[in-house]
Parts: C-alpha cells; sequence; structure tokens
C-alpha cells in the first residue's frame, strides 16, 4: 500500500471524530427524532450521502457528480431537518430559504462547468485510489456538516427566538455575500467564453478589486447565515459558529487560495501582466487596486 493511501485509511477514522464532536455539541437543547438528536442524524445523513453516490463514482472513475452531490446533500439534509424538527419557525424557514437558494445557484453553476471541461483536475491522481477518493467524498461530508452546523442547530433546536435584529443583519451580509460570489462567477465564466481571452487570467470587473471576490462572497453569505442562527445558541452549541472560521480556513489555508495561485503561477508566473496584477490586486478582500 502506497503511502498516501496508508494516510487516507488514517484520516478516515479522525475525520468521523471530529464529526461526532461536532454532532455532540450541536445536539445540545435539540429535538430527538427515533430516539436520536435530531442534529446527529443530519449529520450522518450527510455522510451516508456522500458514501451512497462515491460507489458508482469510483466504478466507473468519474467525479462529475462529486460537486453536484455535495449540493443535493445541502438541499436534503436542511429540508429533512426543517421538516422534521418540532414546530419550525420563521427563522428556521429564513434559513432553509437561504441554503437552497445558494446551493441550488452554485450547484447548478460547478455541475455545468465540470460537464464542459469533461473532468475535474483535481482529482487526477486520486480518483484510481480508493482510499483517497473515499476520503474526498467523506471529506466533502465534514465540510457540508461544518458549513451547516449553526443554521442546523437553529433549525433543529428546542428554543424558538422571534426574527431579530441578527435576522436582520444576518440577511443583509447573507445578501451581500450571495451578491458578489454570483456575480464574480458569472463575470469570470463571461470572460472564459470569450476565445480571445483563452489563455489569459481575469483582471476585470470584481475582480479587478480581488484575485479570488467569489471566495469572498462564499466566506460573507456563511457569515450571515451564523448571524441568523446566534440568537437561538446556547451552551455547546456555540462551538456550531465554526462554521464560516471553518470555510475561512479551507477556503484561504487548504483547498481553495492556495491551489488556484499554485496553478495561476505555474501558468502565468514570470509574465509583467501577471505579476504587476498580483501586486496590485487583494488576494481575497475586495479593495481598490494599489498603484506603483
Amino acid at each position: 500500500m502506497k503511502k498516501e493511501d496508508f494516510r487516507a485509511l488514517a484520516g478516515l477514522p479522525v475525520i468521523l471524530l471530529i464529526a461526532g464532536v461536532l454532532a455532540w455539541a450541536g445536539s445540545q437543547g435539540g429535538v430527538t427524532v427515533f430516539g436520536l438528536p435530531l442534529f446527529t442524524l443530519s449529520i450522518i445523513l450527510a455522510f451516508i450521502i456522500q458514501w451512497i453516490v462515491f460507489i458508482p463514482a469510483f466504478i466507473f472513475q468519474t467525479e462529475k457528480f462529486f460537486d453536484l452531490t455535495g449540493s443535493l446533500t445541502y438541499l436534503t439534509v436542511s429540508i429533512c431537518a426543517v421538516l422534521l424538527s418540532e414546530s419550525p419557525d420563521a427563522r428556521a424557514w429564513l434559513l432553509l430559504a437561504l441554503i437552497l437558494i445558494w446551493a441550488v445557484r452554485l450547484g447548478s453553476f460547478l455541475f455545468t462547468r465540470v460537464l464542459k471541461s469533461g473532468k475535474d483536475s483535481r482529482f487526477d491522481e486520486i480518483k484510481p485510489s480508493l482510499p483517497r477518493f473515499l476520503l474526498a467524498w467523506t471529506l466533502q461530508g465534514l465540510w457540508i456538516s461544518f458549513t451547516l452546523a449553526a443554521a442546523l442547530t437553529a433549525i433543529t433546536s428546542r428554543l424558538r427566538v422571534p426574527l431579530d435584529f441578527f435576522a436582520g443583519l444576518g440577511l443583509l451580509v447573507w445578501i451581500s455575500g450571495f451578491s458578489i460570489e454570483a456575480f464574480a462567477d458569472w463575470q469570470k465564466n463571461r470572460f472564459r467564453a470569450d476565445p480571445a481571452n483563452q489563455g489569459r487570467f481575469i483582471r476585470s470587473g470584481l475582480w479587478s478589486w480581488s484575485r479570488h471576490p467569489n471566495y469572498f462572497g462564499e466566506i460573507t453569505l456563511w457569515t450571515g447565515v451564523a448571524i441568523i442562527a446566534l440568537p437561538v445558541l446556547r451552551g455547546w452549541q456555540f462551538l456550531t459558529l465554526i462554521s464560516p472560521v471553518f470555510i475561512f480556513i479551507l477556503l484561504t489555508r487548504i483547498s481553495g487560495i492556495p491551489m488556484l495561485e499554485q496553478r495561476a503561477d505555474e501558468k502565468w508566473g514570470g509574465q509583467p501582466e501577471y505579476e504587476q496584477y498580483k501586486a496590485s490586486t487583494s488576494v481575497l478582500v475586495p479593495l481598490p487596486p494599489r498603484k506603483g
């Protein structure tokens, strides 16, 4: 067995342990269904969906349904949580609506993109390896669990708090983040569709103010979700506020920006226009381009 495969196998129980701690924290003060906390059942469902789809994905060596499965999992878990919770209130329905809008928009965008390109290069090396490919799907289950944690806690909690200042503020933050992410994706998709831009990097629109405005939007909108959920959280449930923190760390330190920056450096590094763009443009937060 290769070292990478062994590490993947060793990582699986670690992921499940982390998910177990999250499930325990989010379940405090929550409703129970079939004798188990609804929050915990929601986390279990997120992983089960990944593992079910992984089987045909590995057999047919395809990653085309990876992002689509993630989006459908957000939809399924959130809808089930609301329908099975005790008397969902306006806050629960608001959170569900925001999650559904985001998941449908991003899921359809990513699925269309991978169909056009024919593959997702992130999986080229790991698809043939069962442990590593399984780890990727299991990590997606953890990603979904962490991302939804604050919202799921508010939805499945026995405590109900009427819509308040936090709900309004969170909604405004969510709208801002969603708008930035959607507009940035639209701009980049339009840029790539132009044959004249083949082999070039985008540096117009929002991309002239940030090298990764879509990621900034993603972090912002989940921060809005956490703000909406905040008034319902009690005790250990506050640990679920790790949702936007987890997304920030993942996108800025692990799988998002570092990977894209490396690919961009390999493709355009050394070119004067690209080096000037990097030197004058914010990595994440949209800011006016620096002069000089």
